[in-house]
């Protein structure tokens, strides 16, 4: 458990095994897995509605940005960490400042992200 134990997390990644890790990852310190899934119409879907309150994006969702996800999430005041295998340079410079995981990750890395997001 730590000080991340309750939280609502949203993962958006594309690969099903990478998914399982994080979630298994998040289970492990706590965390409530508010939704998981792989694809942009899903992800934007629930990014508007859901009650979230910090999300995991793989950058890359089967060759779509995952940006507009992104966008309703800063819109809405939720933090969120960047999944990417890119590393901060495949950030659009509006999201340069949000925490980066690179792939790939431990769940020391994970705990770090999702804190300094939160602190954001």
């Amino acid at each position: 458990m730590t000080g991340l134990s309750g939280l609502r997390v949203f993962v958006v990644e594309d690969e099903g095994f990478v998914a399982l890790m994080i979630e298994d990852m998040l289970q492990e310190m706590g965390c409530e897995i508010a939704a998981s899934v792989a694809r942009l119409a899903s992800a934007r879907e629930i990014a508007a509605t859901a009650e979230i309150d910090l999300a995991i994006l793989d950058v890359n969702l089967d060759g779509q940005p995952v940006f507009p996800v992104a966008e309703i999430l800063r819109e809405r005041q939720i933090p969120l960490v960047f999944s990417t295998g890119y590393g901060i340079n495949g950030l659009p410079r509006e999201f340069t400042g949000h925490p980066v995981l690179g792939k790939p990750f431990s769940i020391v890395d994970l705990q770090k992200m999702m804190t300094l997001a939160l602190r954001r």
